[in-house]
């Protein structure tokens, strides 16, 4: 006997009843919905957690150990600490003395103030950094980005005075800017700053920090300001003529010997310290030889006389006045997001070697004061420099006393060891910085981005090609561009695919990813892969009605059965705004125009509490919405073969659609 409309639609809804339906989670006042969210953005990590429970004399404890980590771990100090970070703040002081002098140069700045910027700043970041491996000191790519920044508005030759204000001026303003992503909890804005823009970036910045060291290395006097390849290649082969073969041949020596050094440690890490100690001993050996052989009189440029003393106070110097205050903030800014985006990824890596974590806002906080106090004691920007950092680890040290020791030897040279730096050639300088950049061109990361991702190796090589052919600021902008537009590209053009059930299972699975995945009949089954909101609703609907029709005429044109059912797999939508619930809507539309049933699956608390509120729903029937596809498909078969052999025609409204709305 063959079933009537009323039988099928009994049977139907019998089987639904059986079924577990998708909840709709119960309204939540909005004050709390808003507290929920603000605290999944801003405080992920749940810093306050520790305060539970606690004493109020207890809870101002914690509260000093959360900004002052040092309280916390200071007393668990042992000696065994100690001697490991005497000898790793020994070895790092070797490094950050000729690095700090190198940095501050190519920074365009009196070479003390490199050493001035390695003596305060660690003393702060041991207090309140959460790092125990990062050596702090300044970096060549601040130095290069406040040297090219600041020099467009000021010449550092002409008016040097005017010049260094506005160095410390935004140092302060990089403090500040960095203490405050701290304190507000914004440091997600650092992860804008990917890795592949950070790779290409670095890589490029070493190359233009390489080139712009030809000018010592060659003994040019007059150099261009301009870092663009194009630019400092017409700088130095337009004065072939003043070339100094003294300076090119010492030159090359050392920085031969700083490779040969860097390339033993690296094959045999236990000899690490052979590394660490050859800028040291190139700036000693450099010195007794122009000493010895008085080859400052023959062209070999030196140092000259560096000023005895501990940092004098500069908060005086902060030109909050300056017509050229603009300058200065945007360049803090700049190099601010670049020490914060090092120094934190720098930090995090060793951190994940040793098995403990740091907390990225506390880092934030830790180098914004750190900054600020230096831009009050004559330093400039400062941050965790990898190679400083590396040899701090290798060193062994235990704790941020390292970086107290660090700057404790360089208080006594500052104090007494000064003159001996009177006659260090500046070729040694520059091949210091030239040997450190090398280490910051990551080839093997280039090509790795070009195995695994095409994508991000376009935005590597984006942030390189316009640093070297453009400017530092310009490989920057260009390479924050390149990596919003993929984000807005994954915003804008999500994943949709087909899936189809694996065989001897009740798993659905895209069928180009797997060949065994089987389509069902009469049914289109489609995984939208992302959030749907008003950036990508359009596509989403155009893309749908795309599938359908490419599933209809390939049904035709195999001369199986018709489409009647798609159903939409919603287990990777977290979210839907009101655009996205406009799309769903016009799809439910467009389906019942071509007599389709649109069936949902699997949708999240978000997605249903919004589809109830608009009253979705109702529209598309509560009997079509399933926890999972293959509820979905077995509903949909149900009906499909019943209907078949019933040979009736397709019910325009079953009777479930006009009960109640409770899913």
């Amino acid at each position: 006997m063959v079933n009537t409309e009323k039988d099928l639609e009994q049977q139907f809804t019998s089987i639904n009843t059986s079924i577990q339906r998708v909840n709709i989670p119960p309204p939540q006042p909005f004050f709390k919905t808003f507290k929920s969210s603000l605290k999944e953005t801003f405080f992920p990590d749940d810093p306050f957690r520790q305060f539970k429970n606690q004493s109020p004399s207890k809870k101002f404890v914690l509260g000093l150990q959360y900004f002052l980590p040092i309280l916390e771990w200071a007393p668990r100090y042992t000696f065994q600490f100690f001697k490991a970070d005497l000898i790793a703040g020994i070895t790092i002081a070797s490094l950050a003395i000729p690095q700090g002098i190198s940095y501050a140069k190519l920074a365009n700045l009196p070479p003390i103030f490199g050493l001035y910027s390695s003596f305060v700043p660690p003393l702060v970041y041991a207090m309140m950094g959460s790092s125990r491996d990062l050596a702090v000191g300044t970096v060549a790519v601040a130095s290069l980005l406040t040297a090219s920044m600041l020099g467009k508005e000021v010449n550092a030759s002409k008016n040097p005075t005017l010049y260094l204000q506005l160095a410390f001026t935004a140092t302060f303003f990089a403090g500040v800017f960095q203490a405050a992503l701290g304190f507000l909890r914004l440091g997600f804005i650092v992860d804008f700053l990917s890795h592949a823009t950070i790779v290409g970036f670095m890589a490029g910045a070493a190359t233009v920090v390489c080139l712009q060291q030809l000018k010592g290395i060659l003994g040019l006097q007059h150099f261009t300001h301009d870092t663009d390849l194009v630019s400092v290649m017409r700088s130095v082969f337009g004065q072939t003529h003043q070339w100094r073969w003294e300076s090119a041949v010492l030159g090359c020596c050392f920085l031969f010997l700083l490779i040969l050094t860097r390339h033993i440690s690296k094959k045999r890490p236990n000899l690490f310290w052979i590394s660490a100690m050859a800028p040291l001993t190139s700036v000693i050996l450099g010195s007794l030889l122009v000493y010895f052989t008085h080859a400052d009189m023959h062209g070999v440029e030196v140092i000259g006389e560096l000023k005895k003393g501990l940092n004098p106070p500069s908060y005086s110097d902060l030109a909050f006045g300056s017509p050229h205050l603009m300058t200065a903030i945007k360049t803090g800014i700049i190099t601010g997001v670049i020490a914060l985006a090092e120094g934190i990824a720098v930090g995090r890596s060793f951190a994940m070697f040793k098995n403990y974590n740091i907390d990225g806002n506390k880092e934030m906080i830790a180098f914004g004061m750190m900054n600020i106090a230096g831009s009050c004691t004559s330093c400039y920007l400062t941050t965790g420099p990898f190679s400083r950092s590396a040899v701090n680890y290798n060193a062994g040290c235990k704790t941020a006393v390292s970086n107290i020791i660090m700057a404790t030897a360089v208080m006594i040279t500052l104090l007494f060891l000064t003159p001996l730096f009177y006659y260090t050639p500046l070729v040694v300088l520059s091949s210091i910085i030239i040997s450190a950049m090398l280490g910051l061109i990551d080839y093997g990361a280039a090509f790795h981005l070009w195995n695994l991702d095409k994508f991000d190796f376009v935005v590597c090589m984006s942030a390189y090609f316009g640093v070297v052919f453009g400017s530092v600021e310009i490989g920057l902008v260009i390479a924050v561009s390149v990596s919003m537009l993929r984000v807005l590209l994954f915003v804008t053009r999500p994943k949709t695919s087909v899936l189809g059930k694996i065989p001897k299972s009740m798993t659905y699975r895209s069928v180009d990813q797997y060949s065994v995945a089987s389509r069902v009949p009469g049914v289109l089954i489609l995984h939208v892969d992302a959030p749907i909101y008003f950036t990508n609703a359009s596509y989403l609907r155009e893309r749908i009605s795309r599938w359908i029709d490419e599933e209809e005429d390939n049904l035709k044109s195999s001369g199986e059965t018709t489409l009647q059912y798609v159903i939409l797999d919603m287990g990777a939508v977290g979210n839907i705004d009101t655009s996205g619930i406009s799309m769903l809507e016009e799809v439910k539309k467009h389906t019942d125009r071509r007599a389709l049933k649109l069936v949902l699956a699997n949708p999240g608390s978000e997605v249903i509490m919004k589809l109830h509120k608009s009253k979705l729903i109702e529209g598309i029937g509560p009997e079509w919405i399933h926890l999972k596809v293959g509820e979905a498909v077995e509903a949909c078969n149900f009906m499909l073969h019943s209907y078949k052999s019933a040979s009736g025609p397709w019910p325009t409204k079953t009777k479930s659609e006009t009960q109640d709305n409770n899913v």
